[in-house]
């Protein structure tokens, strides 16, 4: 049996409640228990409504929220026991590409810049002088279909699909082996959404990654992951191979999905974009 490379053992997240000039807010419970495993090299979808847990259960594997309870576990370790030096490590391991290439890049810096900043942030570990992180900045820009000509250039010289192919090069920086992908077409038109996807599915075939694929995208979700998991308000309904989730769901909210999802194909990508 594969060992899993992430796993989830039963997380909560409960936010307290909070005083306004509105009065006092309920607690909420965003995550009631969540309980997932993926293993190496598979793409795995979280699929949810907005509020449905997507996000807190994101920023929990980050370590940008502390679960009120559970585990989580990268390949073993508990993160929670980790020490600032252990952590950093590990986040060099676990990287996220997210939702708005827009947003997540910042406008003053150049892509040479945006791409080297992981390398900088985990120097002791890649060990990587200037022009070695110059090197390896104009590597991954050819690994995401982009050129050492756009290293001195900054975002807003970019088309949305070109940005995300900046993020995810940034995201590769570190060598992770884990991939957080916080809905990383859903801002992109659709033919520039089948380049990023097809870009995506051959990063993993060539690099090995593993891939968190979290989306409200019933579509892209089929196109792109081996197994998928529906959340909704905070409790995972139903989980199993994307095949059979989808041709033959077990509970009703997954009906409820696929019932109002549109019946999109993804098409083949285009050179260009």
């Amino acid at each position: 049996m594969v060992e899993p490379i992430l796993e989830i053992q039963g997380v909560r997240k409960t936010y307290s409640a909070r005083r306004s000039l509105f009065g006092r807010s309920a607690a909420v419970d965003a995550l009631k228990g969540v309980s997932l495993a993926v293993t190496p090299g598979e793409s795995f979808g979280l699929v949810g409504e907005s509020g449905s847990g997507k996000t807190t259960l994101t920023r929990s594997i980050l370590r940008l929220e502390a679960p009120t309870a559970g585990r989580i576990l990268f390949k073993g370790e508990d993160m929670a026991r980790l020490g600032p030096k252990a952590l950093r490590t590990l986040r060099a391991r676990i990287q996220i590409v997210f939702q708005d290439p827009y947003a997540s890049l910042n406008p003053r810096m150049t892509v040479e810049e945006i791409v080297s900043e992981p390398m900088l942030v985990h120097r002791d570990i890649l060990r990587l002088d200037r022009a070695g992180r110059r090197d390896r900045a104009a590597e991954l820009l050819a690994l995401v279909g982009l050129s050492t000509q756009h290293l001195a250039r900054n975002p807003h010289e970019f088309s949305g699909g070109q940005r995300q192919r900046i993020g995810i090069a940034r995201a590769l920086a570190a060598g992770p082996e884990l991939l957080l992908l916080d809905e990383p077409t859903s801002a992109l038109d659709v033919s520039v959404q089948a380049q990023v996807l097809n870009l995506l599915i051959d990063l993993q075939d060539r690099l090995g990654l593993t891939y968190l694929f979290i989306s409200h995208d019933l579509a892209v979700v089929r196109y792109l992951c081996d197994r998928v998991a529906l959340i909704h308000s905070g409790v995972l309904v139903e989980e199993g191979p994307t095949r059979e989730i989808f041709d033959a769901p077990q509970s009703d909210y997954a009906r409820m999905l696929l019932g109002a999802a549109p019946k999109v194909r993804v098409p083949p990508a285009t050179p260009s974009g």
